[in-house]
């Protein structure tokens, strides 16, 4: 049976992907589903060792990373959408908005 360690270290595995991905990917949307999928390691982690302790602190964590993950994703594709139709790209490279 998986216990507690396991869901940690598959949790830290996805999270270092996910890192990975914010680090070498250019596309914008891929850099979000990476951000998406470093969250949803952290939930992992936090339902991990709720079991472990036996409280639902960590079940309460989720919860909120949730609903702020849902906020991100609305704010974050709309932003997406107001970028692509001014600049007609979602690479990040060539974005450069703070550029003069």
């Amino acid at each position: 049976m998986a216990g507690a360690e396991h869901f940690v270290l598959l949790s830290s595995v996805l999270f270092a992907l996910g890192a990975i991905g914010v680090i070498v990917r250019r596309n914008v949307i891929v850099i979000f589903m990476s951000i998406e999928l470093m969250l949803n390691a952290g939930n992992l982690a936090f339902v991990a060792f709720a079991q472990r302790l036996g409280n639902v602190d960590g079940q309460t964590m989720v919860f909120f990373v949730m609903t702020v993950a849902a906020a991100e994703a609305a704010v974050g594709l709309a932003i997406f959408l107001a970028l692509f139709r001014s600049r007609e790209t979602l690479n990040a490279d060539e974005i450069g908005l703070l550029k003069g």
